[in-house]
């Protein structure tokens, strides 16, 4: 039998136990919810929600007050026996994210998932609440779970709860999509599960605080590197491995689309800062990091030249989910000094965490708010939306706040993680990921002015709503895009970040610069003309629809199964490949 110190049972059994109610009380809600049906799901999980962000901030204030992380040894058995929870910094960052953003999706759904006074229970309302407490627990298990096994269980849990929320009204079409999506990201599962398997086999644990003792550089240990990352990327929808993300939200509700782009993609994510940077520093290599960084370009690059491309609202904010999640991976070769060895990567994973919670709260903040405008005109057609910025203030507002923030402009929150990146890029010597972060700022910009110029055109007539929307859902919009604009304030220590003094004269010629960058891709890429007559036939806007109609079919073609399949299973080869190819001989 394993035995701990005490000072860890001390520990464990001081603060630790508040892990344990983070992790079973969503869970217990799903329960309490089937159980009781009826009008009751919704009640039962504003009551859960409020109670975890209780839980979260005490989490964050016993971490703060100990300066050190929460550890729970369930039954009191140490690894690798026994199952530990662990909360850091980065832990709890997403722990408080993840709550705040479901508790917004939740309010922001309430009158879109109710039962009606006297009648009967309903299915869409039913599953809404209680796939929404499951993607909270399951998420808080990734952000929790301190071995490899739990993390693939807590991943698997995520799928299932994640998926039903594409196809809650039940059309062929958004099953289809919730198939792809299932589909593929059981294949990623498979070859983390491999990869699982081989570092079990050679170290004799999944313990990740073990591991990282263990892990030696070696075939087993660049195997599994591959085989983990590869199927983790598949789950995050990193390109060119994107094949289900768009048409999952093209039909999915506003609400679940929120939750699956703020907050889903993101689990997967965790883990590969998790196997990298915690379990196996001394395998990973600047050559695959350079890898991570390069798909996280094109990701950018393809993304935003798609979302201009797009005539629907929707599917606009869907592609710029993807190319958002392309700076997520920027981070992993800025973690690499000058001399291409894995650094202390503090800077790097600070610029990558606030990235994670600027995209998560701003673009929760844009879904919803393209899902208020859909509701109220019935369509959601790009070159249609005129007058709405007059009809709806308070949606567009959110827009165009969220937007602002995704651009990377001062206070928000991206502003503060590309200065950090590109510190790091200074630093490291890596030059080429310091063009990135600035033109992926301008690629921003085209499919943000493209939305906004669109919703605040005059219109012919005036604007006639299909249905009132809830005012208290579009200041809930409201407040998530301004929670990203306003994020630089939350983390004062940075003297960069001060959004006061000299930086305001600074601040807006860097959103007018962007601004004329975004017009220009605008007029040379965007298929919309607004009934604007022989633009088309001028030499930009020619050479602009022919590079877009290749941008477009490039994504097709990586969108299609077998070149998914093809491209994922190439990816995992020159993964490994690099990881050996990198060790010092």
């Amino acid at each position: 039998m394993s035995t701990v110190p005490d000072a860890v049972v001390e520990l464990a059994t001081s603060s630790g136990f508040l892990l344990v109610l983070i992790l079973v009380l969503p869970f217990a809600a799903v329960l309490l919810a089937l159980v009781l049906g009826g009008r009751n799901p919704r009640r039962v999980a504003f009551l859960t929600l409020v109670t975890g962000l209780g839980l979260a901030i005490a989490i964050a204030l016993a971490l703060a007050r100990g300066g050190q992380p929460l550890i729970y040894l369930l039954g009191n058995w140490a690894p690798p026996l026994g199952v530990a929870l662990r909360a850091d910094g980065l832990s709890v960052t997403m722990l408080l994210t993840t709550v705040g953003v479901i508790l917004g999706v939740a309010i922001y759904a309430r009158n879109d998932f109710t039962t009606p006074p006297g009648g009967g229970e309903e299915r869409a309302p039913l599953m809404f609440w209680i796939l929404l407490m499951a993607v909270w627990g399951s998420l808080n298990l990734i952000f929790l779970a301190g071995d490899l096994f739990t993390l693939y269980v807590a991943l698997e849990l995520v799928t299932f709860a994640g998926v039903p929320l594409v196809c809650l009204d039940g059309r062929p079409a958004t099953l289809q999509a919730a198939l792809r999506y299932l589909l593929f990201a059981l294949v990623g599962s498979v070859l983390y599960m491999l990869g699982a398997v081989l570092l079990y086999g050679a170290y004799g644990t999944l313990d990740i605080a073990l591991l990282a003792q263990r892990v030696r550089p070696e075939a087993a240990a660049y195997a599994a590197a591959a085989l983990m990352t590869g199927g983790l990327l598949a789950k995050t929808a990193l390109f060119p491995l994107h094949l289900w993300l768009p048409p999952a939200h093209a039909g999915a509700p506003a609400a679940a689309s929120a939750v699956l782009s703020a907050l889903v993609v993101k689990g997967s994510w965790f883990l590969v800062v998790r196997l990298w940077f915690d379990v196996m520093p001394g395998v990973v290599t600047f050559s695959a990091a350079q890898v991570l960084g390069a798909l996280g370009a094109g990701a950018i690059v393809l993304g935003s030249v798609v979302a201009l491309r797009q005539e629907r609202l929707k599917l606009l904010v869907a592609y710029s989910t993807m190319a958002q999640i392309g700076y997520l991976f920027l981070m992993f070769p800025l973690a690499f000094d000058a001399t291409g060895q894995l650094s202390a990567p503090a800077p790097a994973v600070a610029g990558g965490l606030l990235q994670v919670v600027s995209h998560a709260t701003a673009k929760a903040g844009m879904f919803m708010a393209a899902g208020l405008i859909y509701a109220a005109l019935g369509h959601d057609r790009i070159g249609e939306l005129a007058g709405v910025g007059r009809a709806m203030p308070v949606a567009t507002l959110a827009l165009a706040v969220a937007g602002v923030a995704l651009m990377g402009v001062l206070p928000s929150g991206a502003y503060v993680a590309k200065k950090l990146m590109l510190d790091a890029a200074d630093a490291s010597g890596q030059w080429w990921w310091t063009l990135v972060l600035q033109g992926g700022a301008v690629f921003t910009a085209g499919y943000v002015v493209l939305t906004l110029f669109s919703v605040m055109r005059r219109a012919p007539a005036t604007v006639r709503l299909r249905t009132r929307v809830s005012p208290l859902a579009e200041w809930v919009a409201l407040a998530l895009s301004l929670a990203s604009l306003l994020l630089v304030f939350a983390v004062p220590a940075i003297p960069e970040a001060s959004p006061v003094g000299g930086l305001a004269s600074e601040t807006l010629a860097m959103l007018v610069a962007l601004g004329l960058g975004g017009a220009l891709l605008v007029y040379g890429l965007s298929t919309q003309t607004w009934g604007g007559r022989g633009t088309a036939d001028r030499p930009l806007r020619r050479a602009g629809a022919a590079l877009g109609a290749l941008f477009a079919g490039a994504d097709d073609l990586v969108r299609r199964w077998s070149t998914a399949t093809a491209s994922l299973l190439l990816l995992v080869m020159l993964l490994g490949g690099l990881l050996l190819a990198g060790q010092p001989g």
